[in-house]
């Protein structure tokens, strides 16, 4: 009578054994992981697409995102607007259909009115975002190079952070995932259909007032 090398104890909790090929079945070869081939493809896709979109918009030049904060140039907040309104039909389209589904970040009031300082103050200075500083330095703009730095070392202190921000400030006024609709208390097809005209009422006011 055969016998297993290492017999289990009488009350030994039962245990879930997953086949070799189950456990790399569910490896990196699945689509839905954020580093999955799949996954890494669209992302340089979309980028790509997202940064020329940006840079024909124009919003990657830096008199423009100043006149923006001098109220001399509103290119910034039309081409905002215009991806707000894209953007919501799009992703509710989507959502509706079953095609897509929505990963809400948590709101939490202190840290993202900080976060929202820091922006600014460094939007203010460098005259460029994150985003627009990558496609600046694509068409040229060498100066954009400092804002690309600060990025990476932000990034780095920030995930150096995190673990004491999320104890703190990430704790004060934290609201979980949470949409605008929900914070209104209106159900989602009347946000749309009022919010929606609005926003295009709004771009059309300010296309005639600062073309």
């Amino acid at each position: 009578m055969n016998t297993p090398l290492n017999p289990l104890p009488e009350n030994a909790s039962p245990a879930l054994v997953i086949p070799a090929k189950a456990h790399e079945k569910n490896g990196t070869d699945d689509p839905s992981k954020p580093d999955s081939a799949r996954q890494l493809v669209l992302g340089l896709l979309f980028g790509v697409v997202f940064g020329f979109l940006l840079q024909k918009g124009g919003v990657a030049k830096y008199e423009v995102l100043m006149g923006q904060f001098f109220l001399t140039d509103f290119t910034v907040i039309k081409v905002m607007l215009s991806a707000i309104i894209v953007g919501m039909l799009g992703i509710f389209s989507l959502r509706a259909l079953g095609l897509v589904k929505l990963h809400v970040k948590p709101t939490r009031y202190a840290a993202n009115i900080a976060g929202g300082l820091l922006f600014g103050v460094g939007l203010g200075v460098l005259g460029y975002c994150p985003g627009t500083s990558i496609v600046a330095l694509g068409q040229g703009n060498y100066d954009a190079i400092a804002g690309i730095l600060g990025l990476m070392a932000g990034s780095y202190f920030y995930a150096e952070t995190s673990g004491y921000l999320a104890s703190t400030i990430e704790k004060i006024g934290n609201r979980g995932g949470i949409l605008l609709p929900d914070l209104l208390g209106m159900r989602l097809a009347v946000f749309l259909a009022v919010f929606v005209p609005l926003l295009i009422l709004g771009l059309c006011v300010m296309a005639k007032l600062a073309p």
